[in-house]
């Protein structure tokens, strides 16, 4: 799982500087710990997140998560089952979102690095972020590892919407992106 985490991060192309800093730390990071992919990296570790959109990109689907109170993308920690950080955030996705039939960007799209509070400690994520598309007719079902689970029309998304997320949806809307030029499957 590193070493396909260490390529895929490597054959990404970041859009701007900050992106290309990014990369450039996760990959680093990637290169000092071995267990950079396991959240027994206590000080941090790579996680997999997908910000889901129905297949016409009219509406986003967010999670409040219960341990940060905010409306975000779906995502979280690998398992030793994964095959890829791609196949984590596609689980991922499938497993809070409740949809079965899911597709998820070839590439990331997006990283983000952030602090939370994990395993009773303070620890880095270090999120490498992908498009998923559903059915528009796709029915969602909350898992119990969300305070809700609800679908935003782009133009209705919550006022107090994570930074973070708002960098990411305008990454899932940017040309490449809603140009359809960001493949799924």
């Amino acid at each position: 799982m590193r070493a396909d985490a260490t390529a895929a991060i490597e054959a990404w192309l970041p859009p701007d500087e900050g992106q290309a800093r990014l990369r450039r730390e996760y990959l680093q990071f990637l290169a000092e710990h071995d267990n950079a992919m396991w959240r027994a990296c206590r000080i941090g570790h790579l996680t997999a997140s997908a910000l889901v959109m129905d297949e016409h990109r009219e509406r986003v689907l967010l999670t409040l998560h219960p341990k940060v109170g905010r409306w975000l993308q779906l995502g979280g920690h690998c398992e030793l089952n994964d095959p890829s950080l791609r196949e984590a955030a596609r689980r991922e996705a499938i497993e809070e979102s409740g949809i079965a039939d899911v597709l998820i960007s070839t590439a990331p799209i997006r990283l983000d690095r952030h602090l939370v509070p994990c395993a009773g400690a303070m620890s880095e994520h270090l999120d490498v972020q992908y498009l998923a598309t559903v059915r528009a007719d796709a029915c969602e079902v909350m898992s119990d590892e969300s305070d809700d689970l609800r679908w935003f029309p782009l133009t209705g998304l919550p006022a107090d919407l994570d930074g973070s997320v708002r960098a990411l949806f305008e990454a899932a809307m940017s040309p490449l992106g809603s140009g359809g030029q960001i493949p799924v499957s």
